[in-house]
């Protein structure tokens, strides 16, 4: 089979331990590391032979992605982290790692990206209230998705004021911000699944009012989004990061090559 699978071990995915996974990867034939300390998921990949393939949540995926696309070389998603919507959403089982293993060998498929500024992303990047969840929640990563939620009404509370952004231009009175990699159906303070990966189109959704129970939604293939700030806490994939202003969002259609397992 061959290829190359990083894990990232703090990923946060319970029920197999990483040397299960290792033993798995190398009844295989795909070379395995095991991320330590100071190690650099990327530089790994740019040496390795191809396939790529890691192992991990949402946002560890997107390092390795990354290098898959420099390169040109097929890429393989192992979910192995708590929530794993990329995978998910390629139509993978996100709580069986091993069985995405076989998309070492599996068929081709070619899905959208994102960019903002020069940072990509696989699923979507979260403004507002979500974005402050994340970031609260680094010292908690294990908490209970209700509990989750129960905290973000709280938040919304003591916070009620809008973003004060513009988006192309034009000011909008946001509470929450959402641009995705293809189209969503959200929920109530989540988003939900995307039936397409390869539509070539950003989603930006926006939600007004006390809760964000409904959302204005628009589709496009770039958007700017600015603030006077300088710089807006966002999520990028779930992961906290702070990002300069202006936010520049564009599309890369069908630009990376994903590996599935056969059907």
């Amino acid at each position: 089979m061959g290829g190359f699978l990083i894990v990232n071990p703090r990923s946060g995915k319970g029920g197999l331990d990483v040397s299960e996974l290792r033993a798995e990867a190398a009844r295989r034939g795909i070379a395995t590391r095991i991320l330590g300390e100071g190690d650099d998921p990327a530089a790994l990949a740019r040496e390795a032979e191809p396939p790529l393939g890691m192992a991990g949540g949402d946002g560890s995926l997107v390092a390795v992605a990354e290098v898959a696309l420099e390169r040109d070389v097929p890429f393989v998603a192992v979910p192995y982290g708590t929530r794993n919507h990329f995978a998910r959403d390629l139509g993978l089982d996100r709580d069986d790692p091993v069985a995405a293993l076989d998309a070492f060998a599996g068929s081709e498929r070619r899905v959208d990206v994102g960019r903002v500024n020069d940072r990509l992303f696989l699923n979507n990047v979260s403004l507002g209230l979500y974005a402050r969840l994340v970031h609260r929640r680094e010292g908690h990563r294990r908490r209970r998705e209700l509990f989750a939620r129960l905290r973000a009404l709280g938040l919304l509370a003591r916070r009620p004021g809008p973003l004060g952004i513009t988006i192309d231009g034009r000011r909008v009175e946001a509470r929450v911000a959402v641009v995705a990699n293809n189209a969503y159906n959200l929920e109530l303070l989540s988003v939900g699944e995307r039936e397409r990966l390869d539509e070539g189109r950003l989603y930006l959704y926006v939600a007004h009012g006390w809760l964000p129970g409904s959302w204005d939604e628009e589709a496009g293939e770039s958007f700017t989004i600015d603030a006077p700030a300088g710089r807006l806490r966002a999520a990028v994939d779930g992961e906290p990061e702070e990002l300069e202003t202006p936010l520049r969002f564009e599309i890369r259609p069908q630009a990376l090559r994903v590996l599935l397992p056969q059907q």
